[in-house]
């Protein structure tokens, strides 16, 4: 099936870009393509334009200076070769091995991903776990979004219409951290049945100062698993501990069920790779 007619524009400046989006409210972001063009070919979106933002400077590339940024634009291929990334949070390159296959990889983009908010995505789960922010700008200026605010539902942002991602952050992480991400992997699309994304901070007493735990492909967005994440802050990472932990991260989630995994199935999936992703940031953080 062959798209709607269709409108395409090539800005050169963020400033053309939102002036694009707020004169067609009907106009769609272009970044990597890969969710929004098959969804164009089947006509479950037809928007008026796409706005490409693929010759605007200075949205691609990673920054290491006590915090990390990464432009909206960079590609998932720049995140894994990245030496700085690989060095100072390896999960960000590890999730992005885990996205689609090399093509993906070599076009999809970051920014792209966070805006399109899919359900099943790598990345929302990891931002929210590593309290990213996204940097956003429109008609009424620039503003911070974090992560926990972002993904309001299925394929449902906090961004405006007239907004567009310019940059994700993570913030300076203070003290000892390990994280870890890992997914069940959906053999037809690639997709998370489930993912589950840690942060852990672990005190010079051994116990676990702060814990982020968010999951994927579960729900019908990106969420944090509260239950999980108490579960360990103040205790030794002990395996007991671990295991009361992973056993909660399904409690209180509504769980999305499908022909492939039921949602005692994908219950079951977030019990498994929440102990496996808790105890591989516990090994980070014990180095």
């Amino acid at each position: 099936m062959f798209p709607n007619q269709f409108a395409y524009h090539r800005p050169t400046s963020v400033e053309e870009a939102v002036g694009l989006l707020q004169a067609d409210p009907e106009a769609k972001i272009l970044a990597g393509g890969h969710s929004l063009m098959p969804a164009m070919k089947l006509r479950l979106a037809a928007p008026s334009a796409l706005v490409d933002l693929n010759r605007i400077d200075g949205l691609r590339g990673v920054s290491v200076n006590g915090g990390v940024r990464i432009g909206a634009m960079t590609t998932y291929r720049q995140l894994i070769d990245s030496a700085e990334l690989r060095q100072r949070l390896p999960v960000v390159g590890e999730a992005a091995e885990n996205v689609g296959d090399q093509q993906v990889q070599s076009r999809g983009t970051l920014g792209g991903s966070l805006a399109h908010a899919d359900p099943a995505s790598d990345f929302t789960a990891v931002m929210l776990a590593l309290g990213g922010e996204v940097t956003a700008v429109g008609t009424g200026g620039q503003r911070t979004i974090s992560a926990d605010d972002l993904f309001v539902d299925l394929l449902t942002t906090s961004l405006q219409p007239d907004e567009v991602i310019t940059e994700i952050s993570i913030a300076a992480l203070s003290g000892t951290i390990g994280a870890a991400y890992e997914k069940h992997r959906h053999p037809a699309s690639g997709y998370a049945v489930v993912g589950v994304a840690a942060m852990l901070t672990l005190g010079a007493d051994g116990t676990c100062q702060s814990a982020r735990i968010a999951v994927t492909g579960a729900t019908s967005k990106a969420t944090r698993a509260t239950a999980a994440e108490q579960a360990l802050i103040g205790q030794l990472l002990e395996a007991e501990t671990i295991g009361r932990a992973a056993a909660a991260v399904p409690q209180g989630l509504e769980l999305n069920g499908d022909l492939y995994a039921s949602e005692a199935y994908r219950s079951h999936l977030l019990t498994v790779y929440g102990r496996r992703v808790i105890q591989r940031a516990v090994e980070r953080v014990r180095g």
